[in-house]
């Protein structure tokens, strides 16, 4: 059983009239403008999956500013879900900073289905993970409809990228030490958080956040493993590939090819998936 934990499509017309979106989005020009980055659909995804040996993949959107196109992005998924209910998880995105509507729009596609919301992307969202008075209403929801929190992560070193923002471990464990019930997903390696679990507070802060090894390859060594492993457990790792940035075999090779037991590496591969999002599959 593998699943993809973190996979990005988008409705053909954006792929189509690029430029025009790329003028409507802060986000999507934040990560588009400068690279030539594929935006793939639905049909391209499941073809990957096919070919690399997915057998599920979580969908997301990006954390949209333009209100139409996230509630554009999260009908495809809608319909993705119901074309392939066996082969597809949907998350919908939201801007926290919408307030009311956001609300509705997360109220709207719980009530069709998705089992998250993600990716949010706090910087180019213009909203701070630490304001209580913008993220009350958001986790409210997410609890009541039993969702989980996806969330952008960055490094605060290392070399720049295009969306790399400043959402760094110290953004992160605050918002997790404000909403300690929330099931939160913290994607590339929430920036390296898991490596400050030496210092106990921290560790323990971390009973419902997970840690996805999205686009892992142009952060970290394969070592990144074995090592977050060490500190906090394979339970804690979801296999994620930020596809379509990176084809699903070079994270996958990575996991095979590590010195990880095999129960660890099921788990990471989909087993620890399987679990958060209450999927029936058969047992190890």
């Amino acid at each position: 059983m593998i699943i993809d934990f973190h996979t990005h499509i988008f409705p053909p017309s954006v792929g189509k009239y690029r430029k025009l979106y790329l003028q409507k989005d802060k986000t999507l020009e934040a990560l588009f403008s400068i690279s030539k980055g594929k935006m793939a659909t639905l049909e391209e995804l499941i073809e990957s999956m096919d070919y690399h040996g997915i057998d599920i993949s979580v969908v997301m959107g990006m954390g949209w500013t333009d209100f139409g196109l996230a509630r554009e992005t999260n009908d495809y998924i809608i319909d993705a879900v119901r074309k392939y209910p066996d082969r597809i998880v949907g998350f919908g995105s939201i801007n926290p900073a919408w307030g009311e509507e956001a609300i509705k729009e997360i109220q709207r596609f719980a009530s069709k289905g998705l089992k998250g919301i993600g990716e949010i992307h706090p910087h180019s969202q213009g909203f701070d993970l630490g304001d209580k008075r913008v993220l009350d209403p958001i986790v409210e929801i997410a609890s009541e409809n039993s969702l989980i929190f996806l969330t952008h992560s960055s490094e605060p070193v290392g070399h720049q990228y295009p969306g790399k923002g400043t959402t760094t471990p110290e953004v992160l464990i605050r918002f997790i030490q404000t909403y300690p019930d929330l099931v939160i997903v913290c994607s590339h390696w929430g920036g390296g958080l898991p490596f400050y679990t030496l210092m106990p507070e921290i560790g323990e802060a971390l009973k419902n956040v997970y840690f996805d090894s999205a686009a892992s390859t142009f952060l970290y060594s394969a070592r990144i493993f074995p090592v977050v492993n060490g500190l906090l457990g394979a339970s804690k790792i979801l296999f994620g590939t930020d596809y379509p940035l990176l084809n699903q075999n070079r994270i996958i090779n990575q996991i095979k090819n590590s010195n990880l037991s095999d129960d660890e590496k099921d788990s990471i591969l989909g087993y620890n998936a399987a679990k958060l999002l209450n999927l029936v599959i058969n047992s190890k």
